[in-house]
């Protein structure tokens, strides 16, 4: 029995009237979700990184050689505000590891570009990620975690 079978169980007890089952699945989606963003934090701190700087970084790698976006499509891969966006990117440029240049396309506008220290950081940083994403799954068995993926897709899909 974990804290969520407790606080249902005082839910059936005070009012036996409510169906609460949602609760528990909610409630421990909500505690796993805390528990996950503590240890996926934990990793990116080890290279420096909060999971937002680390957001803009993966972004900038994963949109591949040479590794450049305009804010723009930052913001629309990221889903943050353009005032956040910003603060994001100066926090990285002061930091070393994004560059703005003179976008080619638009003489008003400017593109954002991983560093050579960036892209270092970034590939160190993921490789880590990765590798922790991998421990923190390890108590599903490889059916487990493609059958839960395959319920959380739907369960998500009914949101987006």
């Amino acid at each position: 029995m974990d804290n969520v079978d407790r606080i249902l169980a005082q839910w059936h007890r005070e009012r036996p009237d409510l169906d609460v089952g949602p609760m528990g699945l909610l409630g421990r989606i909500a505690r796993l979700r805390a528990h996950l963003a503590q240890e996926i934090d934990a990793e990116l701190e080890k290279h420096g990184l909060a999971r937002s700087s680390f957001d803009v970084l993966a972004t900038l790698r994963r949109s591949g050689a040479p590794y450049r976006l305009s804010p723009g499509d930052l913001l629309a891969a990221t889903m943050v505000t353009s005032g956040t966006m910003t603060n994001r990117i100066d926090q990285l440029e002061k930091a070393g590891l994004v560059e703005r240049l003179d976008n080619p396309e638009d003489r008003r506008g400017v593109i954002i570009a991983l560093t050579a220290k960036g892209l270092d950081t970034v590939d160190a940083a993921v490789t880590a990620h990765v590798a922790n994403q991998h421990r923190l799954v390890a108590a599903l068995s490889e059916q487990e975690r493609k059958a839960l993926d395959a319920l959380v897709a739907k369960f998500l899909a009914a949101f987006e």
